[in-house]
């Protein structure tokens, strides 16, 4: 939206009043969603010492496995992040649960093959890696549109928080799941329990998102459908806010915005980068402990089970010290916080790859990496949605989100390869973990450079001066 010259601005309205009992529920309910994501997201790392076992796969052809998703999830946050833009968050939201779902399910029902047998390194060829990269594509179409939700749903001075919890519902899913499988799943039954379990909860969160969450005001204003004005008007009364007499007058000075300006537009270029390759190092880092602590765990002489649950704890410290990072920014912003974060949490790295003897020392080892990366993961969260324009925001947040999966999806089978073929075993644990936490080094420097603003009011103000300039 290039701005409005008359008429109220919905998305000021959302932004400059107290947010209501819907505004407030349908965060929550993103941040179920998040959780979900979450879950089947680390589902696989929860399933991979069974896999192993029952596969008789290396260490290098589950981290291909274990980096399907994480494919799928930056082709998914790119073209379906776009989508949103396109076509509105809500129907993208039900159209990638759907995906999930569907996914989720065939990965369960998954059998080993190899169009070598015999032959070591082709264990790629299995049809769990197809279903998981279709779950991926889901997940990343799901993240690019519940934060744009987030952001276009909650106040001024609400958004901070209400993003932190946000993004804590993905260590909270991996909490539950972690829990689950524990506890339920790998104890009664197998590892291809945890993604059917996984499939009927991410089907039964669709008539929730169908029925309980509105499009957002920001989307009608910036897209402009057939009745915009009508479907906006509906969307502030469902979020118990006053309705609009007429639609801002997009002013015909300059050029028009498009989704594409965050890569055409010489302001938003640069942040977009800075934060698509921050957010990919970041990941790289992240993902080390979240693909590999389970496997890690079990082949230091611990259960499946035992190994799941250094998973559980590592989830457990993300979402307190995600928790507790939402009130830093508040204060404190978004740039310095999430610097300091982020190398706290290769120090932690380090800390886990020390090796440990008891599995409480594990657990607790995990639960300090994730307390500060994943606190940083907020971070890079509250830049996404500040730092995008209504108009662009899902393909904003998609690009950095597909091109931060790269890093994530690189993780495990670095990590993987490193495991193999540097001295083999544990006793490379604290070289691998060194080399791994090297990620979220870059991704701390690039965010010192990195200019950091409200794109929704940069655009206000440019809109001001033009017309002011044409008057």
């Amino acid at each position: 939206m290039a701005g409005a010259a008359g008429g109220a601005n919905p998305i000021s309205v959302m932004k400059d009043t107290p947010m209501g009992t819907r505004q407030i529920a349908v965060v929550v309910l993103m941040v179920f969603l998040n959780a979900l994501d979450g879950f089947d997201v680390l589902s696989s790392a929860f399933a991979g010492p069974g896999m192993m076992e029952e596969w008789g796969i290396d260490r290098t052809a589950l981290g291909v496995v274990l980096s399907a998703e994480l494919v799928g999830m930056g082709f998914g946050s790119v073209i379906l992040g776009g989508m949103a833009d396109k076509y509105g968050r809500k129907i993208t939201m039900l159209a990638c649960l759907t995906v999930m779902a569907i996914g989720m399910y065939l990965a369960g029902t998954a059998t080993y093959w190899q169009l070598l047998p015999g032959v070591p390194g082709t264990a790629w060829l299995t049809d769990i890696v197809l279903w998981r990269f279709i779950t991926g594509l889901g997940i990343g179409g799901m993240l690019a549109a519940t934060n744009a939700v987030v952001a276009e749903t909650t106040s001024s001075t609400g958004r901070s928080v209400s993003m932190a919890f946000y993004v804590i519902g993905y260590p909270v899913g991996g909490v539950i799941g972690g829990f689950a499988a524990q506890e339920w799943l790998l104890v009664v039954g197998t590892w291809h329990d945890v993604f059917i379990f996984g499939a009927v909860v991410t089907a039964a969160m669709i008539p929730l998102v169908l029925f309980l969450v509105p499009e957002t005001p920001a989307f009608y204003a910036a897209r402009r459908p057939a009745g915009a004005l009508e479907k906006l008007n509906k969307s502030l009364k469902a979020y118990g806010k006053t309705p609009i007499e007429a639609l801002p007058e997009v002013s015909d000075n300059g050029p028009k915005p498009k989704a594409t300006d965050i890569l055409a537009n010489p302001r938003l270029r640069p942040i977009t980068l800075m934060l698509a390759f921050g957010y990919m190092f970041h990941t790289f880092t992240f993902y080390y402990i979240l693909k590999n602590a389970p496997t890690i765990v079990a082949l230091a002489g611990f259960t499946p089970a035992e190994g799941a649950s250094s998973l559980t704890y590592a989830n457990i410290g993300g979402a307190i010290g995600g928790a507790i990072f939402g009130f830093f920014l508040k204060k404190f912003g978004i740039k310095g916080p999430t610097i300091i974060a982020a190398l706290l949490g290769v120090a932690a790295i380090g800390y886990f790859g020390l090796g440990h003897e008891s599995l409480w020392e594990w657990r607790i080892a995990a639960l300090f990496t994730m307390f500060f990366s994943n606190a940083a993961i907020v971070g890079y969260y509250a830049a996404f949605a500040l730092s995008f324009p209504a108009y662009a925001r899902g393909s904003g947040t998609g690009f950095v989100l597909g091109v931060g999966r790269f890093g994530a999806a690189g993780s495990p089978v670095v990590a993987g390869w490193l495991f193999d073929n540097i001295n083999g075993g544990v006793d490379n644990l604290l070289t691998v973990s060194l080399l791994m936490g090297i990620g979220s080094v870059l991704a701390a420097a690039l965010l010192f450079f990195m200019p950091i603003r409200d794109a929704d009011e940069d655009m206000e103000l440019e809109a001001a001066e033009r017309a002011k300039a044409s008057a």
